[in-house]
């Protein structure tokens, strides 16, 4: 496992942006992909994108693609995620995770997860 450290949240309107943050205290050999997910109040948490370190294309959720971009700075064990057109649908906790996952979109493949933070998007 490895600790992980979320920034970037906040509140914005409609339409508006945000660029979430994850620093990786390490990033041994055996994780080789980022995640993030989000959980809305009262919902159960979700897939919203991946990617792995070593490169390749990203993975998205149906309800995030052509928003959102997923990122990572591999020298700096960070990664991003670039929320662009956000919806208040998108209100919610954002989490990074980090993991081995052979199914990226499923959380049994993390072993790893940030604290989360909050992202308010109103109309």
């Amino acid at each position: 496992q490895v600790r992980l450290i979320e920034s970037g949240g906040g509140s914005v309107q409609a339409g508006g942006s945000l660029r979430l943050s994850c620093a990786a205290s390490a990033r041994p050999f055996s994780i080789d992909t980022m995640g993030w997910f989000r959980q809305a109040p009262g919902k159960e948490r979700e897939f919203v994108a991946a990617i792995r370190w070593g490169g390749g294309s990203p993975f998205y959720a149906d309800s995030v693609k052509g928003r959102f971009t997923i990122a990572r700075d591999a020298a700096k064990n960070t990664g991003y995620l670039q929320m662009n057109s956000l919806k208040p649908e998108d209100t919610a906790v954002y989490y990074c995770a980090a993991g081995s996952a052979d199914v990226v979109s499923t959380m049994g493949g993390y072993n790893s997860w940030g604290q989360g933070t909050q992202v308010t998007v109103s109309s």
